[in-house]
């Protein structure tokens, strides 16, 4: 008799554990990866972006992630454990290349970039991501591509979008929110120590003039009933030029109106803040997780 019960306790043992294993079918599959996907059609061999999808997603939230590399350099396979740690909070992961400078100007970077996000916004639910709620997020000259995008309404509104799209902004380690600061900064610094001025620096970055450099600085954009959305702005708490440039986005941002929230990372580096980001350990990370959870959680609530 009771190696009859045990044999009938194992037989609905097993259908048990084979129909919970029908029931979530997502658990343990690996994401959707797909390279190299253009987003211009017959267009430059840097116009293609990386969408990272994780199993089962369906109108989840979408992180649009812009590289840094100085405006001249870098690769949208410069996202370390980003894509994973977003996936496995139910994010769609996207990040993208763009033209570079010298080759051609700030202006044509930011075109690419709302090339791209035009993209996103047609073509993303087939990876179970949502197009009306976007996070937009960068590096260094990323940081400061994906701060303009979140506030000047015109590089969006010129391929159809708004910002009204955007839920946040995870700018990260900018120094070029408030573009004739740092110039003068900067310059400032080397006359006072006999040095040279750049022949590339920000000055010929964005354009040599004067009215681009406030043009192209988010500080400028900041204000009230666009349709910005929340920033998380990360930083190196120890660098004298980042650590300002956000205190002064994030003032300009919450006289608008608008949530920000600083993170300064201590003892940390330039370098070290970006690679750090979906670290389970990283206070920075679990500060993001908390603010994307109240005003862009992958799922809607």
């Amino acid at each position: 008799m009771r190696t009859f019960r045990n044999a009938r306790f194992l037989t609905r043992f097993s259908l048990l554990t084979a129909l919970l294993t029908l029931l979530a079918p997502a658990q343990g599959q690996e994401a959707t990866v797909k390279e190299n996907v253009a987003y211009v059609q017959d267009g430059h061999e840097r116009h293609v972006l990386d969408v990272y999808a994780p199993a089962g997603a369906k109108n989840a939230s979408v992180v649009f992630w812009i590289h840094g590399g100085g405006w001249q350099a870098g690769d949208k396979s410069d996202v370390q454990s980003k894509p994973k740690a977003f996936n496995e909070k139910g994010y769609v992961f996207i990040s993208t290349n763009y033209r570079l400078l010298p080759h051609v100007p700030m202006e044509t970077i930011m075109a690419d970039l709302a090339k791209s996000l035009k993209w996103v916004h047609e073509n993303i639910a087939e990876y179970g991501g949502d197009p009306n709620r976007v996070i937009v997020g960068g590096h260094s000259a990323g940081a400061q591509l994906a701060a303009l995008l979140c506030t000047d309404e015109k590089w969006v509104g010129a391929e159809g979008l708004k910002l009204s799209m955007f839920t946040a902004c995870i700018p990260v380690d900018g120094d070029t929110y408030d573009i004739p600061a740092i110039i003068e900064t900067e310059e400032i610094r080397r006359r006072a120590h006999g040095q040279s001025l750049p022949t590339f620096g920000h000055r010929q970055k964005f354009g040599n003039d004067p009215v681009k450099h406030v043009d192209f600085s988010a500080v400028t954009h900041a204000r009230a009933g666009k349709g910005i959305p929340p920033f998380y702005i990360m930083f190196v708490a120890g660098h004298p030029y980042t650590s300002i440039q956000a205190q002064s986005l994030a003032e300009a941002l919450k006289k608008a109106g608008i949530k920000a929230v600083l993170y300064g990372a201590a003892e940390s580096t330039h370098n070290k803040v970006n690679a750090e980001i979906g670290n389970p350990d990283d206070p920075g990370t679990g500060g993001l997780f908390e603010l994307l959870d109240a005003v862009a959680p992958a799922h809607s609530k």
